[in-house]
């Protein structure tokens, strides 16, 4: 498994999408989830993106995601971008 070695971001702050950022950690998995739908969606988003570092291979990392109402395959996509740039994949 390869770790986070690099903070990295994707995703806007446009309506309907959302804003990850990634950065190394050592102590498992943090996320810092601000959401307009988070009373609502909260639980989901952050299951999805514990789902999506699971598969990533990610034990370690902190998270900073800032949604603006994003649809699940939205939020799975830009943490996979992120999780990839924080491994210098792409």
């Amino acid at each position: 498994m390869n770790p986070i070695l690099y903070p990295a971001s994707a995703g806007t702050l446009e309506s309907s999408d959302v804003f990850v950022e990634i950065a190394p950690a050592e102590n498992g998995i943090e996320i810092d989830l601000n959401s307009v739908v988070q009373a609502q969606f909260g639980e989901e988003i952050l299951a999805v993106v514990r789902e999506v570092l699971d598969e990533c291979g990610v034990e370690n990392a902190s998270l900073r995601i800032q949604d603006r109402g994003a649809l699940d395959c939205v939020i799975r996509a830009r943490v996979e971008t992120a999780v990839n740039r924080g491994k210098g994949e792409n």
